[in-house]
């Protein structure tokens, strides 16, 4: 997921709140996390069957964020396996250390060659990135103007290549909010309602196949998804309008389907493509 807005509208704490919405782990899992933090001497009993959220600085190299050096250690991406990675100032970031990113959003894992020694580290991970829209950081809000030029707005969004972009399901633009808002504002849903809903979720998934939907290739995802006519409809037009490649429209697809098992509905409508399309908006129409 990708979070852009203005400074101070809450990107950063919704980041670090991320986990606690994920289903609870399982020993599997606990274990497989526990045994990558062992390596780098982060293991805590404290944090045991908890889901890691690690959040390096946008100065991270790539060797930091994906691994390396000899031997070959993981890097913030494996020791994030089964929890959250949270990315502030996306952009900012080094363009090889995004770039490096793209293999483990596909496979979940990493493999890091060196002359000596070839080590593949597990890198199954909830990426959350967040950033400005503009390099001032206010295009859009009501509270400030912007004083960017189109020119630098273009500059400053295209740090983020298409490829990387493409593998990002969702798509969030995150408003100011004004201080009434903040200070009158009822009290929201607790976390582990939304935990509970997304557990229930889950279930659905694996019951019906056995995986995730994030985990779905090829010819389990048109299986699965069971679309409506109305929905399929939908889903073409809107590729062909939108430009998608074959990766962003299976993505969409999945997201649809995780839309639908949050609703507790059986096949995948059209309003949950709708809803699906809304979460991979082109970056420069935010705002």
């Amino acid at each position: 997921m990708l979070m852009v807005g203005p400074p101070g509208s809450g990107k950063s704490m919704l980041a670090q709140r991320f986990a606690g919405l994920l289903p609870a782990m399982s020993v599997e899992e606990a274990l497989e996390s526990a045994a990558v933090a062992s390596l780098q001497g982060r293991f805590a009993t404290a944090q045991w069957m908890r889901r890691p959220t690690c959040s390096p600085h946008h100065t991270a190299s790539a060797v930091a964020l994906v691994g390396g050096g000899s031997p070959p250690r993981p890097g913030e991406i494996s020791l994030a396996h089964h929890g959250v990675l949270f990315l502030d100032e996306f952009p900012e970031f080094a363009r090889s250390a995004l770039e490096a990113l793209r293999e483990p959003l596909e496979t979940g894992s990493i493999t890091i060659a060196r002359a000596a020694r070839r080590a593949e580290f597990p890198a199954r991970f909830q990426l959350i990135a967040a950033m400005n829209p503009c390099p001032c950081g206010y295009q859009g809000s009501p509270l400030k103007a912007c004083r960017c030029t189109r020119d630098q707005v273009a500059r400053y969004q295209g740090k983020l290549s298409g490829p990387l972009l493409d593998r990002i399901d969702l798509h969030i633009e995150v408003p100011s909010v004004t201080p009434a808002q903040l200070l009158e504002a009822p009290a929201g849903e607790a976390s582990a309602d939304v935990r509970t809903r997304v557990a229930q979720a889950r279930e659905r998934a694996l019951a019906r196949q056995g995986k995730s939907n994030q985990a779905l290739q090829g010819g389990e995802i048109d299986r699965h998804a069971r679309l409506d006519t109305a929905a399929l409809q939908f889903l073409h037009k809107a590729a062909a309008r939108l430009g998608w490649s074959a990766r962003s429209t299976h993505r969409a697809l999945k997201v649809a389907r995780t839309i639908a098992d949050l609703a507790g509905a059986e096949g995948v409508e059209a309003a949950h493509v709708g809803e699906a399309m809304q979460y991979r908006r082109a970056l420069h129409e935010t705002g």
